[in-house]
């Protein structure tokens, strides 16, 4: 990895200055950016791309958000902070940011109305059905508040919100934030890779070292540094020191989730929290598994398949021998519906079970006492071991299917990406930064000068993962790192 070591501002004579740098335009330096230059600073955004978006464009677009938006209350549901409080803390648990949690739960329904006010628009339909993502332009998704344990800490309510975008909606997002950061002045400098942090002699920061082109840019910040460069995913030598369980798999990035500002502030003493925290996606589609079931390389069941499918992801890539299969009968798989069959044929059909464990290497027998088991429940409507709601329950019978994880979806205009495994990835772990942003050092003292935000900084995750909670807390916490970095008071030149 290339060398971080700060910069002395003595050494630096600046090609640019403004108030506020914020680093890299994902969700988080937009939201970033707007607040501070709302807030009538001048501000700067670097980006090492050829434009804004990163990652963040490249998302599905959910939002997680509640405690009664406009959209739940319309679609019926009376949401309060208080039960999305206590399903997050349950979901992204164990260990979740207790402090973050709470002001943003807190902060959801004003955080909605402000991408309302930035342009989104969010349809008043629910997309009653389970999804990794609705192919509809419905507004409003459940993400496994109502499955068991869940619906048993937390009144249920949907909270995936969705900009009226069919499919992948984190374009939208994107072009709506920026143009409202570049409305409210913020500049944008893209092609342009942060190398180094600048400091002065008391260890405040006061700008970066930039290349552009392969010349070196200098930009001094009279106010404060904003890093929301993203994650590390892209970074093989920072997933083997903090999160080798990606290793190996796909990466849900831009591929420029390098770490790059992690590594950077963690040259001057900035502290890191949650390193080892990642996102797993498998892709079985759920509509499928909730039909059927999830079972491991021995077929057993380990998991309850209508709770949130990154939820059973986890589960299955952490604590699970593979290869992994979703095994389906005849009725359930004509049940789904064409949108959400996602390009997904069974690999193996067999008239029994018998002959289904031994296509799949399963050790004789197994996947008839787990089939034998769920059926003899399913005909009296339980799930006494897993606790799937009993709407997904009945007895299933021959011809029997199985769906290897590791092919990936095919939804026609894009292919999953897996890498061979059927999984890929992000980190969250990142930064330690308070409620408003400031980055800490070792010692959990403020770095003067310097604040993170989005997949760069830890946020409100714990070890579990709930979609939308990336684009929601990055730009909920961008927000408050530009309007608290807005009000520093400038330094002058030394």
């Amino acid at each position: 990895m290339r060398p971080v070591e700060p910069v002395a501002a003595s050494l630096c004579d600046y090609d640019h200055e403004c108030d506020v740098l914020v680093v890299g335009f994902g969700c988080a330096g937009a939201a970033a950016a707007y607040e501070a230059a709302a807030a009538g600073a001048d501000v700067i955004v670097l980006d090492r791309a050829g434009g804004p978006g990163g990652s963040s464009a490249m998302s599905g677009g959910e939002l997680y958000l509640g405690g009664g938006t406009p959209v739940q209350k319309a679609c019926g549901f009376d949401d309060t902070p208080e039960d999305m409080f206590a399903y997050l803390r349950a979901a992204l648990g164990p260990h979740a940011d207790e402090e973050k949690l709470r002001l943003y739960c807190d902060g959801s329904v004003e955080h909605f109305q402000w991408f309302r006010d930035r342009g989104l628009t969010f349809n008043e339909r629910l997309y009653d059905a389970p999804s990794w993502m609705p192919p509809t332009e419905d507004g409003l998704m459940w993400l496994g508040e109502n499955a068991w344990p869940y619906n048993t800490v937390a009144r249920p309510a949907p909270r995936g919100h969705r900009p009226t975008a069919a499919g992948f909606g984190g374009w939208l997002i994107m072009e709506k934030l920026v143009e409202a950061a570049t409305s409210a002045g913020a500049v944008s400098h893209t092609d342009t890779l942060a190398t180094n942090l600048v400091v002065d002699g008391r260890g405040r920061v006061t700008g970066v070292v930039a290349r552009r082109y392969g010349a070196r840019v200098t930009y001094r910040a009279r106010k404060a540094v904003i890093l929301t460069t993203g994650g590390f995913v892209d970074s093989e030598e920072m997933l083997e020191q903090h999160a080798p369980v990606l290793l190996g798999h796909g990466k849900v990035s831009d591929g420029l989730d390098d770490g790059s500002g992690i590594r950077m502030a963690a040259a001057i003493g900035a502290a890191t929290r949650r390193m080892s925290v990642v996102e797993i996606a498998l892709t079985v589609l759920p509509a499928m598994i909730t039909r059927g079931m999830l079972v491991n390389a021995h077929g057993q069941r380990f998991v309850s398949e209508d709770v949130y499918p990154g939820l059973v992801s986890v589960a299955a890539v952490q604590h699970q021998p593979g290869p992994y299969w979703a095994i389906i009968d005849e009725e359930g798989y004509e049940d789904i519906p064409r949108r959400d069959l996602w390009g997904v044929r069974p690999e193996h059909v067999t008239e029994t079970l018998a002959e289904l464990e031994e296509a799949l290497g399963m050790p004789p027998g197994a996947l008839e006492s787990t089939v034998a088991t769920y059926n003899r429940h399913a005909e009296q409507g339980e799930d006494p071991y897993f606790h799937k709601d009993a709407k997904w329950l009945r007895p299933l019978k021959g011809p029997f299917a199985a769906v290897d994880p590791r092919l990936g979806f095919n939804t026609g205009d894009r292919e999953s990406a897996g890498a061979g495994t059927g999984v890929a990835g992000f980190t969250l772990g990142g930064l330690h930064t308070t409620v408003d942003g400031v980055v800490l050092n070792l010692s959990g003292e403020p770095i003067l000068g310097l604040y993170a935000a989005g997949r760069a900084s830890s946020g409100i995750h714990g070890e579990g993962y709930i979609s939308g909670t990336s684009l929601g807390d990055g730009t909920f916490f961008g927000r408050r790192a530009g309007r608290t970095a807005a009000q520093e008071t400038p330094v002058s030149r030394p």
